[in-house]
Order: structure tokens, then C-alpha cells, then sequence
């Protein structure tokens, strides 16, 4: 129930976005991929057939491994300063081999992406230090993980699950190399909670938080 909750209002707000006001200026596309780390976080709920784990693990982002750390942002610029959009980032986290088989796992991933979809608000001061556009920017929207899990009994989770909401926060700065394309780099943190089922009974419960350092090209339209 929380989790559609959530997603109506993540639909909402783009919906709000998208409408309210004037026609964009400025349409602007932007791709970017980086540094990402996540934070030591607690992994507990109950595995299937029964009984429970808690630890702290110490996840690994490996963000230059296949498949890659990326992201992709779409911003409908309102005017020279403010705008909304929307942001998809393929993250990832996976428990080292010895914290996962700690409690019970083979192995515990969210490696075919921690992937979070979040509606924007962003806030920029063109041109302000030699060419450079600094900018700021949040998002409210949901975590979309795929979960590659295997208990030592061989209970083995394999696919996509909606686990629950995603917070988003941005600074960077970008640079014109044309009327049409720029380059940016920026460090962005996102926390998003996580719920979700293994199969044969079993659920999962973790609050995943990175960090990431990122550099990328935009496209304006």
C-alpha cells in the first residue's frame, strides 16, 4: 500500500511539473556516469522457511564493473533558473562474500541496478565563475533494485522488485562548449528504503545511501 501510494505521487508531481506554468524554454538532456560508494547500512528480515538475519554490511559499489554505473536526466528548463524533470541512475551495491555468507547468503546484489526514477526540482546561476553554470537540485521518487540473492540452502532470488521510496539530492556545475552541448561534473547522494520478498518466503529489509562523483555531456533542445 505504501509503495503505490508512493508512486501516485512520484506520477503526480511529474504530471504538476510538466503542466503548471509557461511552456519550457529550454529542453535539456543529460548523461552522465562517475564514482559511485555506498555506506556501510543494516541488511535484516527473515529467510525462507524460516528464520531470521541482522547485520551490518559494508557494500561494495564497484561502479567501473559490468554492468557500469550510469545515469540519464531529462530537465524542461522553465526559465534561465528553475526547472523540473525527471532522472533514472543505475546504481549498484553488492555485500562482500564474507559479510554475505556471515548470514547465510551465497551472495546478496543489487547489481542489475539499484535503479531509482525520481522527479526533479533543479535551480541554476548562469555563467557566474568563467563560463560555469553551478546548480542545485532534489528529487522524491522510487527504488527499483534488481535482486540477486542466494541463501547456502539454495533458495535463490532473481529478478526486479519496487522496494520503496528514493530521495534524491544534486550540486554540480556545468560548462557551454556550444549553443547546443555542455559538460558537467557533480556529486550526488541518494537514499532510498528498501522492502522486498526472496522467494520461497523470505524478505529483506535495508536502507541503501550513495555517493556518487559524476561527470557527463548535455544535449539542449
Amino acid at each position: 500500500m505504501k509503495q503505490a501510494t508512493f508512486v501516485k505521487c512520484a506520477l503526480g508531481a511529474t504530471a504538476i511539473a510538466l503542466l503548471a506554468g509557461p511552456a519550457a524554454a529550454e529542453m535539456e538532456l543529460s548523461f552522465y556516469s562517475g564514482w559511485q560508494t555506498a555506506p556501510h547500512s543494516r541488511l535484516k528480515g527473515d529467510y525462507p522457511g524460516g528464520g531470521d538475519y541482522n547485520a551490518l554490511i559494508g557494500w561494495d559499489g564497484k561502479s567501473f564493473e559490468m554492468p557500469p554505473y550510469y545515469g540519464v536526466r531529462g530537465t524542461w528548463w522553465r526559465d534561465e533558473r528553475i526547472g523540473f524533470g525527471m532522472e533514472f541512475t543505475h546504481t549498484k551495491v553488492y555485500a562482500p562474500d564474507d559479510e554475505a555468507a556471515g548470514i547465510g547468503f551465497k551472495n546478496f546484489e543489487f547489481t542489475d541496478g539499484h535503479n531509482i526514477l525520481t522527479v526533479n526540482a533543479l535551480r541554476r546561476w548562469p555563467d557566474q565563475w568563467q563560463g560555469l553554470t553551478p546548480y542545485v537540485g532534489g528529487g522524491l521518487g522510487i527504488a527499483v533494485p534488481h535482486v540477486d540473492a542466494e541463501t547456502t540452502a539454495g533458495d535463490k532470488t532473481y529478478g526486479y522488485q519496487l522496494t520503496g521510496p528514493a530521495v534524491r539530492l544534486i550540486a554540480g556545475a556545468s560548462y557551454d562548449i556550444s549553443d547546443r552541448v555542455a559538460v558537467f561534473g557533480e556529486y550526488q547522494f541518494v537514499f532510498s528504503s528498501n522492502e522486498g520478498d526472496l522467494d520461497g518466503g523470505g524478505t529483506f529489509e535495508t536502507v541503501v545511501k550513495t555517493n556518487a562523483l559524476n561527470v557527463g555531456l548535455s544535449l539542449k533542445f
